[in-house]
Parts: C-alpha cells; sequence; structure tokens
C-alpha cells in the first residue's frame, strides 16, 4: 500500500503527472473495492486517507477524508467487546500508529448512526517509508457479529446443557466405552449417597447388584441398540438395593463407542407399592380361591379376567380368560327353564347398568347336561374415578335349598295326609278297642298301649325325615320290653331291609298286635316260649315280595278263639286293605303261627 499517495504529494503543475495521478487514484480505489473486507488507511496522525465500500456499509456512514476531526478510525462510536465506551484515541489504530506493533484478532463493537453494533474483528499493520518512519496504517476488518451470535448461542446452548446435566431432577452419568463412570450428575449422587470421588472413576458394573442384568445393558448398547426403560438393582452408599428404570443411548465416533448416557430414575417407592399391590392381589386371590362358593371376575366389556376353582366345580368347565364373556357357565336358562343368553344374563346387566344385581335366580347346564340352580351376586367394580372398570360375580348354588324346598312341600302334603290317616287310624283303633272292650280300665290299657305302639314308629321316621326304616331298627324298638339276659326270647333270622313308611307303620302296628297278644296269652307269657320271627324277600325285577313269618312254641296251649277279636281283624285287614297283601293266621297247639305277604318296593 505504499504506493498510495497523498493529494498534497502530486505535481499540480503537470496536467499528465495529474491524470496519472488520477488514474492511479481511482485504481487503488478499485483495489480497496475489490477487497472482500473492510479497509481504510490513516496517515501518521490518524486522519483517513482511503476506505472501501464494504468499510462505508460496517460504519453505517461515510467519513470524511482528511479531516482531523474523524482519526483512527470513520465508525460514530466504538465499544469493547464488553460493552466498555472505547474512545477513538485509545483504539488498536490509535495504538499501532503510536507504537507502530501490529494488532492481530482483536474485537471491538461498532456503532452505526442508527444505534445498530456490529462486531468487527481487526487486523492492523502500520505502514513505513524507506528510512523506517511511521507514514500510517492500514485496517483490515471484518464483520463477525453472526458468527459471535452463534457462538454464543452455542455457549447458551452448552451452558444449558450443562446446568441440564448438573442440575436435573433425574439421575444421569455417562459411561465410557471401557465401562467407567465419567460424568454423574447430582441427582445421581444424591439418589446413591455417594461423593463425586466415591462414584465418578469407577466401574458401573460395581455398583450393580445384578451382574448379568448390567452386562446385557452394555452389551445393547455397545451394539447401537437403545435401552428403554429397563429395571436394574443398584446398590446405594447406606447398602440399601434403589430399584430403577435405565434409559440409555450410546455416542459413537468414526464407527467406535465414545461413551453412553445414561438417565436413572429411582423407582423404589413406585417397587415396593407395586409388590405390595401384588401381594394384596395374591391375598385376595387365595382367598377367592379359598371360598367355596364360584367367583369370577370380568373387565368393563365382560371378558373374564379370573375364576376360582369353585367355579370350574359349578360350571364343569375352565373358561378361556380373555375370550369368555360375561359368564362361566357353559349354557344359562330362565328358571322356568327358557335358554337365557349370555349377553342377558345378570352379570351383563350389572355392566351395561352399571349397578348391583340382587334377588335374580337362573340356572346353570354344565357339558354334561346336568342343571344347577343358582343366584347371582353380579357387583360392578369402580376406580378412584368413579368409571366401570370391571366387575365381579359370586354364584351360589342353590342345589340343596331346592331340593330341601322339594322335600319340605312333599313332607307337609306327605304330613297332611298321614296327620288324616293317623287320625283315621287312631279313630278306628279307639272305636274297636272300645268295641271289644268288656271295661274301661281294660279299654285304656288296650287303647294306650297301640297308641304308644303307633307312636313309636312315628318316632322312628321322623328321625329318618320319614324316608325309609330298616326292619331291625323297628324289631329292636317293638320287641324291646322282652329282651332278657342270656338266651334271646325272640329268634330273628333274616336280612335288614329298608322299609316304606307306609309299610314300617302297618308292619309295627301288625307286630304289637302279635307281641301283645303272645305276652298275655302265648308263648311271651311263659320263661320257656320263644317267638321265632324270619323274613326274606322273594321275586325278581319289580316283583319283589316280604314274606315274614311269626311262629310261636313253648307256650300255654292255643286254640282258635270263637270270637276274632280287634287284634287278629286289625291285622287281616290293614295287612290286605291298605298294603294289598295276604295274611294266614293259625291257632296250632303249640301256639300262634302268623304268616304276612305283602308287596315290597
Amino acid at each position: 500500500m505504499s504506493a498510495i499517495v497523498s493529494p498534497e504529494d502530486r505535481d499540480s503543475g503537470s496536467i499528465e503527472t495529474l491524470n496519472g495521478l488520477e488514474a492511479l487514484a481511482h485504481a487503488e480505489q478499485a483495489v480497496l473495492d475489490a477487497i472482500p473486507a473492510a479497509v481504510y488507511v490513516c496517515d501518521a496522525e490518524g486522519m483517513i486517507l482511503r476506505f472501501n465500500r464494504h468499510a462505508v456499509r460496517l460504519w453505517g456512514r461515510t467519513p470524511k477524508t482528511g479531516d482531523r476531526c474523524e482519526r483512527f478510525c470513520g465508525a460514530l462510536r466504538l465499544y469493547l467487546p464488553d460493552g466498555t465506551h472505547l474512545p477513538h484515541d485509545r483504539t488498536p489504530m490509535a495504538h499501532a500508529l503510536l507504537t507502530g506493533e501490529p494488532a492481530y484478532g482483536q474485537e471491538v463493537a461498532v456503532e452505526r448512526p442508527d444505534g445498530s453494533r456490529r462486531i468487527v474483528l481487526v487486523d492492523i499493520e502500520a505502514l513505513r517509508d524507506e528510512a523506517g518512519r511511521i507514514t500510517g496504517a492500514i485496517n483490515c476488518f471484518r464483520d463477525i457479529t453472526e458468527r459471535k451470535r452463534a457462538e454464543e448461542q452455542v455457549l447458551r446452548h452448552r451452558r444449558d446443557l450443562e446446568d441440564f446435566f448438573e442440575n436435573g431432577a433425574v439421575g444421569l452419568h455417562v459411561v465410557a466405552a471401557d465401562g467407567t463412570i465419567v460424568r454423574a450428575n447430582q441427582a445421581e449422587l444424591d439418589m446413591l449417597g455417594y461423593a463425586p470421588e466415591e462414584y465418578i472413576g469407577r466401574r458401573i458394573t460395581d455398583f450393580h447388584v445384578d451382574g448379568p442384568v448390567i452386562e446385557d445393558i452394555l452389551r445393547r448398547l455397545r451394539s447401537g441398540e437403545r435401552i428403554d426403560k429397563r429395571t436394574a438393582r443398584l446398590r446405594a452408599r447406606d447398602g440399601s438395593i434403589k430399584h430403577v428404570q435405565i434409559t440409555s443411548n450410546a455416542h459413537f465416533r468414526e464407527g467406535e463407542l465414545a461413551h453412553t448416557r445414561c438417565f436413572t430414575i429411582d423407582v423404589t417407592e413406585q417397587h415396593a407399592a407395586y409388590e405390595a399391590l401384588r401381594e394384596s392381589e395374591r391375598q385376595l386371590r387365595d382367598i377367592l380361591n379359598a371360598m367355596p362358593a364360584a367367583v369370577y371376575m370380568t373387565d368393563a366389556e365382560g371378558r373374564i379376567t379370573f375364576y376360582n376353582e369353585a367355579a370350574v366345580a359349578f360350571s364343569g368347565r375352565r373358561p378361556q380368560l380373555g375370550s369368555d364373556e360375561w359368564c362361566v357357565s357353559w349354557k344359562l336358562y330362565e328358571t322356568d327353564g327358557t335358554p337365557l343368553p349370555h349377553d342377558r344374563c345378570p352379570m351383563a346387566v350389572a355392566l351395561r347398568e352399571q349397578r348391583e344385581i340382587r334377588g335374580a335366580e337362573a340356572i346353570a347346564e354344565r357339558p354334561d347336561g346336568t342343571r344347577v340352580p343358582f343366584i347371582p351376586f353380579p357387583t360392578p367394580l369402580r376406580d378412584e374415578n368413579g368409571q366401570v372398570v370391571g366387575a365381579v360375580n359370586m354364584l351360589v348354588d342353590i342345589t340343596q335349598r331346592k331340593q330341601a324346598e322339594e322335600q319340605q312341600l312333599a313332607l307337609i302334603n306327605e304330613l297332611n295326609h298321614r296327620v288324616k290317616n293317623t287320625l283315621a287310624a287312631v279313630q278306628s283303633i279307639a272305636l274297636q278297642t272300645f268295641r271289644a272292650s268288656p271295661d274301661p280300665q281294660d279299654f285304656i290299657d288296650k287303647f294306650q298301649g297301640r297308641l304308644l305302639a303307633l307312636s313309636h314308629a312315628h318316632d322312628l321316621l321322623t328321625r329318618r325325615s320319614w324316608t325309609r326304616l330298616g326292619l331291625s331298627e323297628l324289631l329292636d324298638a317293638e320287641l324291646a320290653p322282652y329282651a332278657q339276659a342270656g338266651e334271646p326270647r325272640v329268634l330273628r333270622d333274616g336280612h335288614d331291609i329298608a322299609l316304606s313308611p307306609r309299610l314300617a307303620l302297618t308292619l309295627v302296628m301288625a307286630l304289637h298286635e302279635l307281641t301283645t297278644n303272645a305276652a298275655k296269652y302265648g308263648a311271651l307269657s311263659r320263661e320257656s316260649g320263644r317267638v321265632a320271627l324270619t323274613w326274606r324277600l322273594e321275586g325278581e325285577g319289580g316283583g319283589h315280595r316280604l314274606r315274614l313269618e311269626w311262629r310261636e312254641s313253648g307256650g300255654p296251649p292255643v286254640a282258635e278263639p270263637a270270637k276274632r277279636g280287634f287284634g287278629t281283624r286289625f291285622i287281616e285287614r290293614s295287612i290286605v286293605r291298605d298294603l294289598g297283601g295276604r295274611v294266614h293266621l293259625a291257632f296250632d297247639a303249640g301256639g300262634v303261627n302268623c304268616l304276612i305277604d305283602v308287596p315290597y318296593a
């Protein structure tokens, strides 16, 4: 730039020289304007001699050349990077002219007339003559405002990242390729209770309780896989175990693992709550499984999600979880036998109408065809917001109750029938006894005995709920007064058989008449007297008959009475008329023989 001269150095006396100088000045300006940076030149006193168009654009104004009021810089005002005002006589240009020292890479802020500021980077060289004296200086400066803004943005972003790393609420650490922890934020240190020097610099595997888990995590990260919410257990400084969720990814440089970045969330409290919930659910399932009643649960759409073993026994099948709907039963029916679709069963109604169902009854059919009457208790389940999330149902098998009701009705009908028959029998016994009794005391004795025999039979049948009564039990009760130590007086021979209530009542009254007669007049009236009582069933299929024979011996001589008494008439009439049987009564000299033959069912 030594070729640049001031107007005062030009020879005004020579037109040719003047023209040459003007051409040279134009050439110099063209060179300055062609430089892709702002450039200006000052003389030794700091007055501006030349500047290019880029300098004008940066300054926002056009300074006056050769003006002593505009020295060292064409900007309106200058500032240091920290915003401190920089006087023109203390600018890098002033310093270079004063000392001759160059200035490279210095930053200053240029304020334009409109108040905007641009950050520029200045490079200044002093100009010297052949003798080495300073004749001026040239400043080449570049607008680095956008670069500075970008750098400040990057710096702010980096500070934000640092702040996020260090002050984040979630634990965060960085692990080198060899597994060494190289950074950890305060949240992670606080979570585990370690000081930085106790944690950073050690291998991450030292803190994992389950070695295979961290080895699997590192292996997957090295392969480029992302880890998302992987559960793990970390050992804290106090020896406690922290349950955590790990989210991590790897950073690679030129295909090689550089480090991994890991977010660690403490879920110890959630884990404890989850385990408590699981334990509560397990206890609930144990309770439900232990219940003797069938219990099952569904989701809000009616799909079965749980059933106990009692439900399997009740329905005769094992429901398919997640696919079977509304009820565990195979088929359903109304109490009148009408088919009941599953989507109209009480459980479906409870979910659809979001209410409990009580007082309903239905019939379930098992796959084997058996039917079970039951009472359901469907109850919707709600979450903390009151929304129905499912339902639970208990099915109470009422088969025994139904049978009891049917039996009760039958017993009432039977009792009504038997009361009428008993009253009729008592009336007949009273009338016949009265007719055959010579005096009131004889009537009372015989009547009481016959009523007691009838009462004992009723007692035995009542204990058996008026179902069937064993013949041996009936004989034990009737013949008990005639039992004695040593050889029995009534010898029995026959297998025990079950008698219907009707047959039992008739036989007990017949045996009462035979034993009473034997005690008064026959074999049982003497110590040496004996009775042989035998019975057996004859016939096959549905035509069985009971054949019972009473044979006395060792008693006083017996003669057929001239007049048939009440006992004889009662035996013959009840066996023949009431049971449709046959009776053969013989008064042999050795004792009374009675053969009773009746249908057995």
